[in-house]
């Protein structure tokens, strides 16, 4: 017998549109099934079995994190397969910054209206991230709210709960002098920033759907550009060379982000001219008339992660993650200084 309830309907909760999402969802989520999984999509809780052969010591990473206002082009766009992926990413990208695999994810979408197929098409884009970062889509939550949000409002967010041996895990203690820092090639805008976006085109009025010649593409298609999801690249290249620090660039751009895995006393120089720049970044510039360092300041100008690797061993690293198809260039080096970050 199906759960029902009318007078919770009347509220504006619609329990069988649920049902149905949940039903949707299915054949996305399957996608995602690795070695580890123990339970089925609908219970309580997410259960899942991690594989700790070889490991002396296993430590347990989470991260969590939303798409932001990002979602808001998509609402506007009527497009909603691509959103999850930013999500995934910008969860599994933070966790992999100390080493750890991603194991599994969980997603929660808060909406004013439960419309199964919107939350069907959400999830897909969760499940895309979650296999291009290996990982398991194990449950989630879509929690319908009426009356506090319009009807075809949603936020999404999410967590992942990854694995890394103690011995592995990376962090800024072995950086020193001479170390070479990669650039990681970024999709676009990621997902980051968007609030100085909207404002500077001016979303909720300009015309979306107008193709501009410099971007190959609508302006609505490049500023839903999935995030890039560096997972697997960057195991490889940990696998293959000395890695001694990673930064995901996001909010805050390099100025944030890159002094995290730099230690006192030393400075990460960053060639500006090394930076492979998309098209996008100098449009918004232009278009917001936004001074350079907070262009730096703010977003990732081209590069959605940094490497920070042993002298000499860049090439490895380089060959690593160009055979796992990402492209990436050396951007800079390690050098004494009080300033974390400079870039010249």
């Amino acid at each position: 017998m199906r759960s029902f309830s009318e007078s919770y309907q009347a509220a504006g909760v619609n329990i069988e549109a649920g049902y149905e999402g949940v039903k949707l969802m299915g054949r996305h989520v399957a996608r995602t099934v690795i070695p580890g999984v123990v339970s089925d999509l609908g219970g309580f809780g997410g259960l899942f079995a991690p594989d700790l052969t070889g490991m002396q010591e296993p430590v347990l990473v989470s991260g969590t994190d939303g798409v932001g206002t990002k979602q808001r082009i998509a609402q506007l766009m009527d497009r909603h397969d691509t959103v999850g992926i930013d999500c995934v990413a910008m969860c599994v990208n933070d966790i992999i910054c100390c080493g750890a695999k991603p194991l599994f994810f969980l997603d929660y979408i808060a909406i004013g209206k439960n419309v199964p197929e919107k939350a069907a098409a959400l999830v897909s884009g969760v499940a895309e991230g979650c296999v291009q970062a290996g990982c398991a889509l194990i449950g989630g939550e879509t929690a319908e709210h009426p009356g506090v949000m319009a009807p075809e409002d949603y936020d999404l967010a999410g967590f992942a709960v990854g694995i890394v041996d103690r011995p592995r895990v990376i962090d800024n203690r072995s950086t020193k002098p001479g170390d070479v820092i990669l650039g990681l090639r970024s999709s676009g805008l990621h997902s980051n920033g968007y609030s100085l976006v909207r404002k500077v085109f001016d979303v909720e009025h300009c015309d979306l759907g107008r193709y501009v010649g410099p971007l190959g593409m609508t302006l609505g298609e490049a500023l839903l550009t999935p995030t890039r999801i560096y997972v697997k690249p960057v195991l490889a290249a940990m696998a293959a060379a000395e890695i001694h620090g990673v930064s995901h660039i996001t909010g805050g751009g390099f100025y944030e982000n890159v002094p995290r895995c730099i230690p006192d006393g030393l400075c990460a120089k960053i060639e500006k001219a090394a930076l492979r720049t998309p098209p996008i970044f100098r449009l918004l510039q232009e278009a917001g008339s936004i001074p350079e360092r907070d262009m730096y300041n703010t977003f990732n100008m081209g590069v959605g992660m940094t490497l920070t690797v042993a002298a000499g061993q860049a090439d490895r690293a380089l060959e690593a993650l160009r055979a796992n198809g990402q492209d990436a260039f050396v951007i800079g080096e390690i050098v004494s200084g009080e300033e974390k970050v400079v870039l010249c």
